[in-house]
């Protein structure tokens, strides 16, 4: 259970409505959990929903489920609505908690849910404290109840909900406080969106964890990252590479005298982390030009949070270090067996982090273990300088700007095109966004396909994340002799 309110009258958080300490996003959690739970009862790990901006609000209320009883579903507002609709269903929410902002949105996806709207802070509140609810005691949660679920996206092409345990979520934020030295004098801006991992976890609830500061302006801006660095306010930043060379772009269109204030500023932090995608060296390298840091590089996942990172004090390009504080690793070959150093192998990881199931999917959940090992699907190498990882084991799981992004999902989806005949959905290499979404589409007979029209008929159906930049208009697709697309050829083709 998260409690706030022992760091009082600190600054907690910083958004577009104002300054907010920890007694106030407390007291706010306090009367969120009252909405869910009028009465004395325990919401049973039910899944609530979750449409919010990055901030005060978001935070109240992800608290509040929790003190509730319930199992939070953090959604991403702009996703079409359809994909909403989906991930409700396959959660089995039986409520949408919305800001003010989204009230709108939440009722027209409802689908016969309960939708509540967040309270504002006010008079009503003041004074009250979190850790009673409307005068009642919050629900018992004990760690090894269901605190979370995060969608992701696996190669059975929809995306999947990764149940955490209160347990498992402390594990995480205790790792990275460990790690990388978080204290309640970091000051942190969020750039990430709260429906995964590395925005919810490893920059919100961390910071808050240590009595910290995390600043969430709403959306990522260029500009206004860097005049927060050149604040000298800010000691702790964490983005995903295409985030950096968007940095990287606006810098280089500045005037020479906003240059030399924005890089000095930048110096003054104390971290800055890169992650859930490959860092390209070019990005590291000219990152390190500009504003003297070395990005700490780090890997970690929906299933798990952070498994292994480069230290404070050494820093690998290429590399994502070694295993953090309580994680164990291993890498084994196609026979199962561990390989030496310097061999490929599959990473397994094992320890209190380690997610409990998939919701819904148990014969997905038993796969995924081998012997109490999670099977991340990623193959990596150990080497002297720490572990090197080469790449996913599907080629159907793409990683781009951070996202991890499921091919068949996409390809699922685009079939249902009337135009569309087989499409083949890769990853490519791409300097800015890790991998750039491409697809070989084939047309229907007598169809004729317009790459701008697919563009617009996919984005009302996926997250944009998910709609492919690059296209192909091709013949055939090329396949084995078990009639299976040989996506190595297909990515060539880009």
């Amino acid at each position: 259970m998260v409690t706030l309110a022992e760091y009082g009258d600190r600054l907690a958080i910083v958004d577009p409505t104002g300054a907010w300490t920890f007694a106030e996003v407390d007291a706010l959690a306090g009367q969120v959990a009252r909405e869910l739970r009028p009465d004395e009862g325990d919401l049973g790990e039910d899944r609530v929903a979750l449409l919010a901006e990055p901030g005060h609000r978001f935070v109240s209320a992800a608290l509040g489920v929790w003190r509730a009883g319930g199992m939070l579903v953090p959604l991403l507002p702009s996703h079409p609505e359809p994909e909403l609709r989906y991930l409700l269903d396959d959660a089995a929410a039986s409520t949408i908690v919305a800001t003010p902002s989204y009230a709108a949105l939440a009722t027209a996806i409802a689908d016969g849910r309960r939708v509540t709207v967040t309270p504002e802070f006010g008079a009503t509140l003041s004074g009250s404290s979190g850790t009673r609810v409307g005068g009642r005691s919050p629900a018992v949660v004990d760690g090894g109840r269901a605190a979370l679920m995060i969608h992701t996206s696996g190669t059975t092409g929809r995306p999947k909900g990764v149940v955490h345990t209160h347990a498992s979520l402390a594990a995480m934020v205790d790792g990275m406080i460990a790690a990388w030295a978080w204290t309640p004098a970091d000051r942190t801006v969020l750039v990430l969106p709260l429906n995964h991992v590395h925005g919810l976890v490893n920059v919100t609830m961390t910071a808050l964890a240590v009595g910290a500061v995390c600043e969430a302006p709403g959306a990522f801006d260029a500009v206004a990252v860097w005049e927060r660095f050149a604040s000298g306010e800010v000691t702790v930043f964490m983005a995903v590479p295409t985030i950096y060379a968007r940095l990287v772009a606006a810098w280089e269109t500045a005037d020479g005298s906003t240059r030399r204030r924005w890089s000095a500023g930048a110096r003054g932090l104390r971290l800055m982390v890169s992650g859930s995608a490959a860092l390209p060296v070019s990005t590291l390298d000219r990152w390190r030009e500009l504003t003297g840091h070395t990005l700490l590089e780090r890997y970690g996942m929906s299933e798990l949070g952070m498994v292994l990172s480069n230290t404070l004090d050494r820093r690998e390009p290429g590399h994502v270090g070694w295993p953090f504080p309580g994680v164990e690793v291993r890498l084994v070959g196609d026979s199962g067996v561990d390989v030496v150093d310097g061999e490929p192998g599959e990473l397994l990881v094992r320890g209190p982090n380690v997610f409990r199931e998939y919701w819904g999917r148990p014969t997905a959940t038993a796969e995924a273990f081998v012997d109490g090992w999670f099977r991340t699907g990623d193959i990596a190498v150990r080497a002297p300088a720490g572990y090197r990882l080469l790449g996913r084991s599907s080629v159907d799981i793409i990683k781009s700007g951070g996202e991890k992004i499921s091919a068949i999902e996409i390809e699922e989806t685009y079939r249902q095109h009337p135009d569309v005949a087989d499409l083949a959905v890769v990853g490519v290499p791409d300097d800015e966004w890790g991998e750039r979404v491409s697809a070989a589409v084939v047309a229907r007979a007598g169809g004729a396909l317009d790459v701008d029209e697919l563009r617009t008929w996919g984005k009302q159906r996926l997250a944009a994340a998910k709609v492919p930049s690059r296209w192909l208009v091709v013949v055939d697709l090329p396949r084995n002799t078990m009639g299976k697309v040989v996506k190595p050829t297909v990515r060539e083709w880009f």
